[in-house]
């Protein structure tokens, strides 16, 4: 027995495999393909299911018609209402495995152009813990064109393959095989039901993987080209494989959002501290404070290394946020709803020093929010209050265009409940009783976000400079100090205290 069998077989016996095939316009090659599964390979899979994209010839018939052995994998055969496309047949197929609480699904083409003769190559890669194995026309040199691609086509596979490589970052050696297999485990942990609903649906789900940071795993394969019908129109593919790929590297950036690459797999998106010497945070880091003043840091459990700091000088601080995340013993940390009253949720004090980090457009009302933290500050005391300028040029621009993009982070972060300029952030907290004595604009947070080459570094401190020149347009955040004045109540204790 060959070293591929013994490890195609081991899997085969631990986990439920099944063979997925998706079929349109195929009937003079559906029955074949299904000849062609090595015997063995048969016996020992949990289903094979054909799913039949609403053809306009006899393959459904066809396929209900092939007479197959109850000693081997069930077959059963479906059909779409409607013609769902490529990817679109494929979202169900994978919807079905995941239901069928299947480990493994391979896809195969109904038409035949990829062999299911390799199905134990395939197989046998997942011993190397891969997520998906995917088979590869260009792993063996020239092995492609030997197989009849046309030049044409060998030649735009090799350009398009590149361009993704180098905006995805990754190194595959072919992006455009049909010849894919997925542990279903991984399936389940991507958005894939949001993917493209033509043959471009490849392309997003290489991009979910890769953004997922699971293994995908190349063998090589042969190629095929025969008399089956092509079905894609290349430069419109070429061009939404590209498009999908601009997609998410302008959604690293915050720029662009969509669903299907808001990848969270062990991943928890809370805030984080930012440490260039231009940011916000370093900024509040580096305030004075003086030792033994009381200091209340609300939601900043998750960037608790900001009061830490001032804590670690002699600050008796308290750390108010919905995530548990204590920082050590120098922190006090209570976990509140902020949208509920706050002192029924810990023992409440009078502070000297109030943080409030990017906090006050996560509230239901922000005006609730502001008022609490009135109450719960000293006469004099201070606030240290931070949002994004929802009027930075970048997002002016954008709008000129009809885009308004909400992202996972950022100015428009999606859990965001208001967003606010500098007039309408001041507004905001003066309404609540607070003098606001200065107003900071800062720059976009480069060097924390991209790393600290030399261009980065420029553009971090170009960013910085013009926040600083005409915050109103280039801020990307904005950070309002506020004195807290006597108020009502305090002013009527201490006239009629002394009367």
């Amino acid at each position: 027995m060959n070293t591929i069998k013994q490890r195609a077989l081991e899997v085969l016996q631990n986990n439920r495999v099944a063979i997925f095939i998706v079929a349109y316009n195929a009937e003079h090659h559906i029955e074949n393909v299904l000849n062609r599964i090595p015997r063995w390979v048969l016996e020992k899979l949990a289903e094979i299911y054909i799913i039949d994209d609403r053809s306009t010839d006899d393959t459904y018939r066809k396929a209900r018609n092939i007479q197959w052995s109850g000693e081997i994998a069930p077959l059963r055969i479906y059909q779409t209402p409607y013609n769902q496309g490529y990817g679109g047949n494929q979202k169900l197929g994978y919807s079905y495995a995941i239901r069928k609480g299947f480990d493994i699904v391979v896809l195969l083409h109904g038409d035949g152009q990829y062999a299911p003769e390799s199905l134990p190559d395939i197989l046998a890669a997942y011993t190397e813990k891969a997520d998906a194995v995917f088979g590869s026309r260009f792993l063996e040199r020239g092995g492609a064109l030997k197989g009849r691609m046309p030049l044409y086509k060998w030649v735009g596979n090799r350009i398009l393959t590149k361009i993704q490589n180098t905006l995805l970052k990754s190194r595959m050696s072919e992006m455009h095989s049909g010849y894919r297999s997925y542990r279903v485990s991984a399936l389940r942990q991507i958005p894939f039901h949001y993917n493209s609903r033509g043959f471009d649906f490849d392309a997003d789900i290489i991009v979910q993987f890769h953004a997922a940071g699971f293994k995908i795993k190349e063998i090589p394969i042969p190629t095929y080209y025969g008399e089956e019908i092509c079905h894609v129109n290349g430069i419109a593919y070429a061009w939404n494989c590209i498009k999908t790929l601009v997609k998410y590297r302008l959604m690293n950036y915050e720029i662009f959002y969509d669903p299907k690459f808001d990848i969270r797999v062990n991943k928890q998106h809370h805030y984080t501290s930012k440490s260039a010497k231009n940011s916000l945070h370093h900024y509040i880091r580096n305030l004075s404070i003086e030792k033994g003043k009381t200091l209340l840091d609300i939601g900043g459990g998750t960037i608790g290394a900001v009061s830490l700091a001032h804590a670690e000088r002699g600050v008796n601080v308290t750390v108010l946020d919905q995530y548990d995340s204590a920082q050590g013993d120098v922190l006090r940390h209570y976990v509140v709803n902020l949208d509920e009253p706050w002192g029924e949720q810990f023992p409440a004090e009078k502070y000297d020093v109030a943080f409030a980090l990017d906090v006050l457009e996560h509230l239901n009302c922000p005006e609730k929010g502001t008022k609490e933290i009135f109450n719960l500050l000293k006469s004099g005391g201070k606030l240290y209050a931070s949002t994004g300028n929802v009027a930075f040029f970048v997002l002016r621009f954008m709008l000129c265009y009809g885009c308004f993009n909400y992202g996972r982070r950022g100015i428009l972060d999606i859990t965001h409940k208001r967003l606010m300029t500098f007039n309408s952030f001041c507004r905001l907290l003066e309404n609540s009783g607070f003098k606001v004595e200065k107003i900071i604009g800062f720059g976009v947070p480069l060097l924390d976000m991209r790393g600290s080459s030399k261009l980065v570094a420029f553009l971090d401190m170009l960013s910085c400079r013009l926040a600083k020149i005409w915050p109103g347009l280039f801020a990307f955040q904005m950070l309002a100090i506020c004195n807290r004045p006597d108020s009502i109540e305090d002013l009527m204790e201490q006239t009629f205290q002394n009367s």
